[in-house]
Formats: structure tokens, sequence, C-alpha cells
């Protein structure tokens, strides 16, 4: 393995015990480009051709007050398969807070759980008060990469590829985008929500294959709301307005305080691709969030909407957590109980009916993205360590037949969200990898792994060692060649 190190990035950031600054989350600094990577295990496919982009936070510089494992800097990497070999590289995102602290040389902004007034500088995000790391999601649209923010960011732009940055995505609004758009690879459309504290509270838009904005238009909410995600089908997009948001007595007060509105149901609006507020149509369900969802589609009358019901949205604080309690339970999965469910919202009668598909806690769920918003068989959930965010295994759902499969890590092992890559030449769904990169805490290294997902049960075919240990993180992305 050849490695080439970028230049040190100024760093501040102190020796702490917190739970999310050490172990599996200890941030990486180091920004390396690297070619001729090892093979640890089995061989690297030589029907694999495209990129793995993850994303992940990397705290660089001292907190200003109590850190959340969101605050944290976004960090790119990337590894790209081709000809049966593979080479690595990451980046920090260059985003303008990122710059302006590296200037500062120290923090400028505090953090989610932090109070009104610690922040150096005005915020970004519908928090208001942020610093947009962009270290939430990386997608690729119009052969460019796009990270985003969880609360509203504004997206950056990177080279998929090289990981050259480009700056702010021009068709980004005022508003900002949250953190999960979604890519049509069928129309080469992107479409994207925002949220924010002033009337009508969100706004949804379409951009084209070339990178131009084509929609953009209103969705009225009573009041200021914490949606996540949002999915389409082929005529409609469905966006969401759970129960759990700010508190509204204290939000008057701009003390940001999450707390489930007890007696609001789920509601769910579809939207035409192109439509406009008039056209949406309001759905109502049991009341939960959803972190994410996995796919959408139509079926006669029905639009049918996978993804994750959680059970205890709300969930209480864990015990002995040095202080931290309550941030813990907000990102242990077994604290708010995700669960694989389905939403078939009838166009006819404009009725919801509601499944469970799995009793087991699961969530980060991936599929063919060239089934997106279209009937689909196979989805790819990860499981999850009690306690931590910290992803364990993987679990293939058939949805048709019912039948899954589960590939588990050993103790000390954690995955990354896994997309699926398809096989080149593949005729069918589940006919390509999950790729995964592996931080492995009792030898303090990371790696990449491919399962191959006809053979699911056999575990990673191959296994490539990375040039130094990464950090755990949120959301990854595949994109094929031909995408690229």
């Amino acid at each position: 393995m050849r490695v080439d190190r970028l230049p040190p990035v100024k760093v501040t950031l102190q020796p702490s015990n917190h739970p999310y600054l050490n172990g599996a989350w200890t941030p990486q600094h180091e920004e390396v480009t690297a070619t001729d990577l090892e093979v640890i295990e089995g061989s690297i496919p030589d029907d694999i051709d495209g990129v793995y982009l993850r994303n992940t936070e990397n705290q660089i510089h001292q907190p200003l007050g109590r850190y959340h494992p969101f605050d944290g800097d976004g960090m790119i990497h990337q590894i790209d398969f081709s000809g049966g070999k593979a080479s690595y590289r990451n980046r920090f995102v260059r985003t303008r807070c990122f710059q302006a602290e590296q200037d500062a040389g120290g923090s400028l902004w505090g953090g989610l759980m932090d109070k009104v007034g610690v922040s150096k500088r005005p915020g970004f995000g519908a928090h208001g008060s942020l610093k947009d790391s962009s270290s939430t999601d990386i997608i690729v649209h119009a052969g460019k990469a796009v990270s985003t923010f969880y609360q509203c960011g504004e997206g950056y732009v990177l080279d998929p590829e090289t990981l050259e940055q480009e700056g702010v995505a021009s068709w980004v609004p005022l508003d900002g985008i949250s953190a999960h758009p979604k890519v049509d690879e069928r129309t080469g459309e992107l479409l994207f929500f925002n949220y924010s504290k002033h009337a009508p509270y969100m706004h949804y838009g379409v951009v084209d294959r070339s990178g131009k904005l084509a929609h953009y238009v209103p969705i009225p909410l009573p009041g200021p709301r914490l949606p996540h995600d949002m999915m389409f089908t082929e005529n409609w997009s469905i966006l969401c307005d759970f129960p759990l948001f700010w508190d509204e007595e204290l939000l008057k007060r701009d003390v940001h305080v999450t707390r489930l509105h007890e007696g609001l149901p789920s509601r769910f609006a579809l939207i035409p691709r192109y439509g406009q507020p008039e056209d949406i149509r309001w759905f109502e369900a049991d009341p939960t969030f959803v972190l994410h969802f996995i796919n959408a589609y139509e079926e006669g009358d029905e639009v049918i909407l996978d993804g994750y019901f959680e059970e205890d949205p709300y969930p209480p604080p864990i015990e002995n957590a040095d202080g931290y309690g309550h941030m813990m339970a907000y990102v242990d999965e077994h604290s708010f109980k995700p669960k694989l469910h389905r939403w078939r919202f009838n166009l006819k009668d404009g009725t919801t009916r509601e499944e469970r598909l799995d009793d087991r806690i699961l969530e980060f769920g991936m599929m063919n993205q060239q089934y997106l918003g279209r009937p689909y068989r196979y989805a790819y959930s990860t499981t999850s360590k009690p306690g931590w965010f910290l992803f364990t295994g993987f679990v293939k759902h058939d949805l048709v037949t019912g039948e899954s499969w589960e590939v588990q890590l050993t103790d000390g092992r954690y995955a990354s969200e896994a997309p699926f890559a398809p096989r080149v030449g593949a005729t069918d769904e589940d006919d390509g990898y999950l790729a995964s990169f592996v931080t492995d805490e009792n030898r303090g290294t990371s790696e990449c792994i491919l399962i191959d997902c006809k053979r699911f049960d056999d575990g990673p075919v191959c296994r490539i060692a990375l040039p130094h240990k990464i950090s755990s993180g949120t959301h990854a992305h595949w994109a094929d060649r031909t995408v690229l």
C-alpha cells in the first residue's frame, strides 16, 4: 500500500472521557490518499466498479460546551473499486464553518446540547445557532457528490472520485436542505425538503438532472417540526409531520428541547412530484418518529412506504452515563426501538393501514438504488450494540417471502451503513455486494468488507486494509461508474 499524506489541519481537541470522542468514535484528523490497498482476506471481485462514500463526524477543536456526536466536523471516506483493485482517500468537508474555525484556531459554535449564547457567531440550520458541519449524509447527483447536515445545511459539492471540493451547491435555497435528499436514478432528478422555525415551516423541491432547481413549493405545517427523511414513488413525493418536535413553550425562549406531543398522530403528506400545496394528500397514522425510510412504491390504489417505526421515540435517559444519559438514549437504537414497518396509503378512500415486518431492532436500511421509488424485493438493515450508536451486523430481508438472513461481526468490530453495489452486468435485484467500512477496536485498525448478497450467510468475500483507523459515523452511498 502506498500512502500519501496531506498537510495536517489545525487541531485543538483535548483528551477526555467523552463516550463519543473515544473508542470507535475517536475522531480521525489525518487526510490521506492510498493506492494498491492490501487484501487481508479473500480477493477483490473484478465485477464491482464504482465508489463507496461514507460521511463521518470528527471533532477538530475543543468544544465550547457539551459535545454531541452530531456536532463533529464532516469527513468523507471513499474507496474506489475498479478492475479487481481498490484505492482509498479521505477528506474533511471544507465548509465555511470549517474554514472559519481553522482561521480562528478553535471552536466558534456550540452544539446540540448547549444553551443559547454559547456560540460566538450566528449559526446555521433549522436550530439557528449550530455549525453546518455537513457531516450527516453523502449522495451523488448529476455526477457530483453532495454532503449534507441533519438540521438543514447548505449542501456541499465534491468530486466523487477525487474528493476535490467545489463549495456550496448552487441550487440550495435559503433555508438549506435536509439531511436526506433522494435521487431518482431513472429520471436523474433530486428531491429534497427543508424545515425551519418560521411559517410555512417546510418546503419541498426538485432539482433536475443537470443540477438546476426546477421546482420549489411550501408545505404548510401547524408549527416548527423536526422531520428527518423523505421518500418518493414514480408519481408522489412523501413528506412527514411527526408528534416528536421542539417544546413550543421553551422554543419561545430559544431553548431547543424535543418532546413527544401526546394525542397527535403521525401525518404523511403525499404531493405529486411537481405538485402545488393544494395538491397535497394528507394521511394519518399511529404516532411515532421515523429517522429513516427504505423505499416506497405504488401498487394499485395504494402507495406503500417502508421504514423504521420507533416504539419509544422519547426514551428515558440511560442510567450511569456520566451525565450524558439523554444524549446516549437518543442515539441508542435499543432505547428508541426502531422496527421494520410498512405503511399503506389508500388513495381511493384516504385510509392508512400499517403492518410490522420484523420485531428485531433494526435501522439504517439500504437497497438497490436502481429500484428506488419502484416495487422492490430486498432490503438490508443494520443491527446495533445496546446502549451505543455502533453497528454490529446486517440483516437481508426478502420482503416477498418474509425470509431473512443475518451477518454478525465479532465483538469489538463495528460496521458502517452498507449500501448495495450492483454487480457489473447484474440482471437480478440482489445480484451485487454490500460494502461497509469496519472499525476494529481490538486491533486499532479499519478495513472495508464486501458481502456477496447472493451468498449473504457466507459473510465477507473480501477484507481490504485501510491505512488508518476511521471514526464511526452516520451515512454512506454507492455510486456506479456509469453514474459517475
